[in-house]
């Protein structure tokens, strides 16, 4: 079994980076495709984004990164069937301090990684900041997913996150490589998410992904439940967006 490793990376907020990371990997787990979320974002939003209490997690990517804990004792089983979640909460923000002092610092997650041979795709939802965190995520994905919101300024910062990957392309992961943009909270009523599809597609060409995530007010409720999109509803355009959007990601990785 080939395994994939995606990161899910945009520092910027509110761009439905935790929302898309959560309903790919639900929809690409399966029957015989055991899939891991990592959890990289101390806010811990994908934790609870599947009805995890992630305040009370006996153990945490924290551990797993400054604590030598093994991952399989830690990540934890979701609702979903063969969705697993490596749970974050605020601890994980002592991280990007506790992790400076560390010889290869950089590959932490990397190695934790890589006694996780069992899944076949690892998501791992990356916090909204370029440090060291985002970095490990760089460093042990074998390719990048950037979800890009339809909204005005848009691109802004992205020259920056293209730099920061062409760097760890360059020094810690030379295999790495960007699988795709992904649009998201698109309003087809407004004209400026239209302006913003030329410009993304202008910029990025084939890189953009054909599947478009709507503006739609299922998927902003199903994290409050602790659902999926699929779980909460499955016939929303929410939902048929991303299961398009995960149908595209395996095609792309073949």
């Amino acid at each position: 079994m080939t395994q994939k490793i995606i990161a899910v990376v945009n520092q910027k907020g509110g761009v439905g980076k935790t929302t898309t990371a959560i309903n790919v990997a639900a929809q690409l787990a399966g029957a015989k495709t055991p899939v891991l979320l990592v959890d990289l974002d101390p806010q811990g939003n994908a934790t609870s984004g599947l009805g995890l209490a992630k305040q009370k997690a006996a153990a945490t990517t924290y551990d797993v990164l400054c604590r030598g804990a093994a991952l399989a004792n830690v990540a934890q089983e979701t609702h979903v069937a063969q969705l697993f979640v490596l749970p974050a909460n605020a601890n994980l923000a002592g991280a990007e301090v506790e992790l400076v002092g560390q010889a290869r610092r950089e590959f932490a997650l990397a190695e934790a990684l890589a006694h996780a041979a069992s899944y076949k795709y690892i998501i791992i939802d990356c916090p909204p900041s370029l440090g060291l965190l985002t970095i490990n995520g760089l460093t042990a994905a074998s390719s990048v997913l950037i979800p890009v919101q339809a909204e005005y300024y848009a691109l802004e910062g992205l020259s920056q996150l293209l730099d920061t990957i062409q760097a760890v392309r360059g020094s810690t992961n030379p295999q790495l490589e960007l699988l795709g943009i992904a649009l998201t909270m698109f309003d087809k009523r407004n004209s400026l998410s239209e302006q913003v599809l030329a410009e993304v597609r202008n910029y990025f060409g084939e890189r953009l992904f054909n599947s478009i995530i709507p503006r739609n007010v299922r998927l902003a409720e199903a994290p409050s439940y602790g659902r999926t999109i699929y779980e909460h509803d499955r016939w929303s355009k929410g939902a048929r967006a991303y299961k398009a959007l995960a149908r595209e990601i395996r095609d792309r990785l073949g």
